[in-house]
């Protein structure tokens, strides 16, 4: 019977934009997976704009952040080691090797990372990344 739901699950995984729904049972259960959804690619690009020695970078993040399911920190501390995180689902990530920051909340339940922040090392240190 568990072999038959495990291979249930992996026949009936359907891809949809940047929801995966997983169907768990005969009785038609289904269990949704949330990609990441960045908001908004705007900042980051705003900012690439003005510190172009980042943009390859930042879109890599962005890629990958949009290609990943992160349902806790766990999930974003192994591919990204050197993230910091803070209360009220921040994380701080270090681009270009540390030479930026940016600090996204995020929302596990819903795979949606804000971006809060994006800077130098220098201006990250002037801000209070648990309330900005």
């Amino acid at each position: 019977m568990l072999i038959q739901i495990v291979f249930g699950l992996l026949d009936s995984i359907i891809q949809g934009g940047s929801v995966i729904r997983i169907k768990c049972s005969h009785f038609g259960n289904f269990s949704y997976i949330y990609m990441v959804r960045v908001i908004a690619k705007k900042t980051l690009k705003k900012f690439w704009v003005k510190h172009g020695d980042c943009e390859q970078s930042l879109k890599s993040w962005y890629k990958e952040a949009e290609e990943s399911v992160w349902r806790n920190p766990s999930d974003i501390k192994r591919h990204y080691p050197s993230s910091s995180f803070l209360p009220g689902n921040r994380v701080v990530f270090n681009i270009r090797g540390n030479h930026y920051r940016l600090v996204g909340r995020i929302n596990y339940a819903y795979g949606i990372v804000w971006i809060r922040f994006i800077g130098t090392h220098t201006q990250y240190d002037t801000i209070d990344a648990e309330k900005i």
